[in-house]
């Protein structure tokens, strides 16, 4: 009989419902435990996944638990992580990985001190448009990579940050529309194009008040294998779009939007040329998370917890490990460094 992993989440918030939504629908997961500072958030999630829950963090970690999901404010990120890791637990944990690269160093040595496996949630490398660009790239279908660009047009209300008081400070949000809502699609172009060698960006605050953090940013980039690119990440533009990520080569280019392939063209026929315009044919994005950050979907969260489950069977690393997680973390804090200098930022920082 196949095991049956035992999760705990830890933050009982908005995102802990996509968490468990995941969970469910793994044949061999299930919650066992929920955890939150806040009495009602904790009982709540506790009765909809039909398990014990707490307040206290210490007796959460005291449970029978193989996995621990974080789904606390980013900048609690650590503080959670370190007490599961205490407690044995292997951890994953939502973007980012945590607000700062030193913080970030400190979950990735706990849980390596620990002998536990640590993940970050990127759903969108699960998406299949994605897999399928990626695969791309891999096979070297584009010559050599020259321009990679993503954007982020996306609309938050004022009411959103008015709602939750850790939102928009650079102590538990780490930043705006970089590091909570397009760290996503940063993951993603790093992850197509490989890593980053420097960086020069501006950024404003000019659709939101009573925020210390931007809602507006652009950064011109280059990459190590000598590729330029341009990341913009937005929560001001009304009415928000659907997020598009283009990669583009010497003999080849591929653009995604949000949950489609538009365009896919290369110099020579792919093995994949037929099932891409068949995809493209059913074009299946919906608003994504352009103006709501409840409008989407669990399934992306599902195949990451099954990767993380299928790393810890088989021994190897989930695909997006801690190191992997930071390396967004680093390029966005990059972003943010150039933008308050005026000065391009080489990145290792």
């Amino acid at each position: 009989m196949a095991k049956t992993y035992k999760f705990g989440i830890i933050g009982c918030g908005m995102i802990s419902e996509f968490h468990s939504k995941a969970i469910a629908d793994i044949p061999n997961a299930q919650v066992t435990a929920v955890v939150d500072v806040r009495e009602d958030a904790a009982k709540r999630c506790g009765e909809a996944n039909k398990c014990a829950w707490f307040t206290d963090l210490k007796k959460f970690c005291e449970q029978d638990l193989d996995i621990v999901t974080i789904g606390t404010p980013s900048g609690l990120h650590l503080d959670g992580a370190a007490a599961a890791i205490r407690a044995g637990k292997h951890v994953i944990v939502e973007k980012p990985l945590e607000v700062t690269l030193e913080r970030c160093d400190q979950i990735i040595e706990a849980a390596d001190k620990a002998g536990v496996k640590v993940a970050t949630i990127f759903p969108s490398r699960w998406s299949e448009c994605n897999q399928l660009l990626k695969q791309a790239v891999d096979n070297q279908w584009f010559g050599r990579l020259t321009l990679g660009d993503t954007y982020v047009k996306w609309w938050r209300t004022q009411e959103y940050y008015d709602a939750g008081g850790w939102r928009g400070t650079w102590k538990m949000d780490g930043g705006g529309a970089l590091m909570n809502q397009s760290i996503h699609n940063v993951d993603l172009i790093q992850w197509f194009m490989g890593d980053v060698d420097s960086v020069m960006a501006m950024s404003a605050l000019l659709a939101h008040k009573k925020i210390e953090v931007e809602d507006t940013a652009v950064a011109a980039i280059r990459f190590k294998n000598g590729a330029l690119g341009v990341i913009e990440g937005t929560t001001s533009v009304f009415p928000g779009l659907l997020k598009k990520t283009e990669v583009h080569g010497d003999k080849g280019t591929v653009i995604v939007e949000q949950d489609d392939i538009i365009f896919w063209k290369f110099a020579h026929p792919t093995p994949l040329d037929a099932k891409v315009q068949e995809l493209m044919s059913q074009r299946k994005s919906g608003t994504g998370g352009a103006a709501d950050p409840k409008a989407i979907s669990y399934v992306g969260h599902k195949k990451q917890f099954q990767d993380f489950i299928h790393a810890l069977e088989t021994g190897g690393k989930p695909l997006v490990d801690g190191v992997e997680g930071r390396k967004s973390v680093e390029i966005i804090v990059a972003i943010y460094q150039s933008a308050k200098t005026g000065q391009m930022v080489k990145l290792p920082l």
